[in-house]
């Protein structure tokens, strides 16, 4: 009992003083990391925090366990880590241009009795660029359209959508990852008409970097379809003398580039000049009758409009006016190709033809009507004698009867039987 009162009576002492030591070197030990979050192509903070630093060791490791910094001395030849502070309360190294390979986790390590450390986990956060978009399929009046919206790189993925009159187009959205990104595409098909062509669409991405704003690529449609040609006609008519200008109007995507001219069963006139969509002839004359062609074509199809020209010929003023008679194309002509903005021209001889048309309808009838009383007349007339010559016929016969007698009696009686 003796000897074990003895040797606590000099161990204790030691046994505090060793605790004491233990208690002072956990405080000195004390090591922090704070994580950090960057986007790509920009400059990271690295931070270790000391707390009770005594001079001990300090190393900062890389993700892949590569000495970046010893004490403060740079250990590693990457020009892009550079060393900012060195103090007894905090380590700070940076690192420049940052890409998602730097990404992970970062050791602050502090060597002492026992070697202590903490991670500050680098993220590398990767916006998206102005998405792109491609044509899968072309648009041609009547059919679908096939559009792609792709964002090739986000971390975290962007959110792609397609508008359309401040509406948004449902669509198929995919995803792949391509090592530490991720490429997502936004696919639609809307049904397309002539009407369609040059509207406005958009593809916005959203991503939680840019905080409310949006990378938006425009698009507009460019839907095909067949050509549409209408000649647009002179006002008025056209004499002998005269110029004519005939202007086609063409449509059609894409716009035809080749615009034809021509004449019905005929040449162009020698004096006509072509330019472009415009048909010119110069002083006409009535051998430049006939109907004109405007022809115009592309992939998807061809149109034409045609034009009748009739030039008028003007007889001299005369006391009796008469309406001026162009000359004309042949029936089976004129019933195939008529035209709309043809003018017939009339002149102040219209109210005269009127009257003379009242006046000679007026003596026919008058004509008639005493025809038909002529006619009643003669034939009433021609009756009545008829019927008087035979009344005389009876009155003789009856008087020869009485003259001769008997026989005449019996001649009475057989006559009145």
């Amino acid at each position: 009992m003796m000897a074990f009162s003895s040797f606590w009576k000099y161990c204790a002492p030691l046994s505090l003083l060793l605790l004491l030591s233990y208690s002072h070197t956990a405080r000195g030990q004390a090591v922090q990391a704070e994580n950090v979050t960057v986007l790509e192509g920009g400059t990271a903070q690295i931070s270790c925090r000391l707390q009770n630093y005594d001079g001990s060791i300090v190393v900062i490791q890389n993700p892949r366990r590569q000495t970046l910094f010893f004490n403060g001395t740079r250990a590693l030849k990457d020009d892009r880590f550079q060393m900012v502070l060195f103090s007894q309360r905090l380590v700070r190294i940076t690192l420049t241009n940052v890409s998602v390979s730097d990404e992970g986790g970062y050791f602050c390590q502090l060597y002492t009795d026992d070697t202590h450390h903490q991670v500050a986990t680098l993220s590398v956060v990767v916006p998206p660029e102005v998405p792109t978009v491609e044509v899968k399929t072309e648009a041609v009046e009547g059919g679908e359209v096939e559009l792609t919206c792709s964002s090739p790189r986000s971390k975290p993925p962007a959110t792609l959508r397609w508008v359309r009159d401040r509406r948004e187009i449902p669509g198929v959205i995919s995803q792949q990852e391509n090592g530490k990104t991720v490429s997502v595409s936004n696919t639609i098909r809307i049904p397309v008409e002539r009407k369609d062509n040059g509207a406005a669409l958009s593809c916005e991405a959203s991503h939680p970097v840019l905080v409310g704003q949006k990378r938006v690529r425009h698009y507009s449609l460019d839907v095909h379809f067949a050509p549409t040609v209408k000649i647009i006609p002179p006002q008025g008519i056209l004499r002998e003398g005269d110029s004519l200008s005939l202007t086609c109007s063409v449509t059609g995507n894409p716009l035809p580039r080749d615009i034809q001219w021509s004449r019905v069963n005929d040449t162009l006139p020698e004096r006509a000049e072509k330019t472009a969509n415009i048909l010119q002839v110069s002083r006409l004359s009535q051998s430049h009758n006939g109907t004109y062609l405007c022809q115009a074509h592309n992939n998807y199809g061809r149109a034409a409009d045609h034009y009748t020209l009739l030039v008028y010929v003007f007889v001299p003023p005369n006391p009796h006016p008469a309406i001026a008679h162009p000359t004309l194309p042949s029936s089976s002509f004129a019933k195939e190709y008529q035209d709309p903005g043809a003018v017939v021209e009339t002149h102040s001889a219209v109210p005269y033809a009127v009257i003379g048309g009242i006046l000679a309808l007026l003596v026919f009838t008058v004509i008639c009507v005493l025809i038909v009383t002529i006619w009643c007349s003669v034939r009433q007339k021609g009756s009545y004698l008829t019927h008087e010559a035979s009344g005389l016929d009876e009155h003789g016969e009856v008087q020869e009867a009485f003259l001769n007698g008997n026989d005449a009696s019996q001649g009475k009686k057989e006559y009145l039987l």
